[in-house]
């Protein structure tokens, strides 16, 4: 049975943490599904645009997932935070004994789906101060509590993904993505 994740795009996504996101995950054979807010084509901070897999609706009633995976990016870390849609696919994962993970701003998202409550977590510099149901907000490259991860930035985005295929899949896996991307190996 294949690993199943969800990533949001929201119009305003950082497009190299999606774009990185979706291809390590990818490479990792994981069954990932990108999924837009609205319509399919969604653009990014930057001005790039991804054409999405389907709707946010569509994936919804398509199956569980066994993680949500939000990239950061402003606006789109708002946005994802003020989709309702996007809040109990969190909560609904984390009860199911799944991952919610998110980097750059997109932990904002998380904080407001109340699954960061009494966890580890960081986020882009500047947004520590809204996630104030965290037990502790740190600088860490990427963190690992219990069922949520988080993560900085755009620059720690290979740490993150990768980071995921060690949780989702294995330390193995992980470790041959590492090598093969030329990434400093998990300390």
């Amino acid at each position: 049975m294949s690993v199943r994740v969800l990533v949001p795009l929201a119009a305003g996504f950082e497009e190299i943490e999606a774009a990185t996101i979706i291809d390590v995950l990818r490479r990792a054979e994981l069954d990932v599904v990108t999924a837009a807010l609205a319509s399919t084509d969604v653009v990014g901070a930057h001005g790039v645009t991804i054409t999405a897999d389907m709707t946010l609706d569509a994936a919804l009633t398509d199956g569980d997932f066994d993680a949500v995976v939000l990239p950061g990016g402003m606006p789109g870390a708002a946005h994802l935070r003020d989709d309702a849609r996007v809040r109990k696919a969190l909560v609904d994962v984390v009860e199911r004994g799944g991952t919610a993970a998110a980097i750059c701003a997109a932990p904002i998202a998380l904080e407001a789906a109340g699954v960061l409550a009494g966890r580890r977590a960081t986020c882009y510099p500047g947004f520590g101060e809204q996630l104030t149901s965290a037990a502790e907000r740190c600088d860490d490259r990427v963190v690992m509590d219990g069922p949520v991860v988080t993560s900085a930035g755009p620059g720690t985005a290979l740490e993150f993904a990768t980071a995921l295929v060690e949780r989702l899949v294995d330390e193995a896996t992980a470790d041959a993505l590492r090598a093969g991307l030329l990434l400093a190996p998990a300390p």
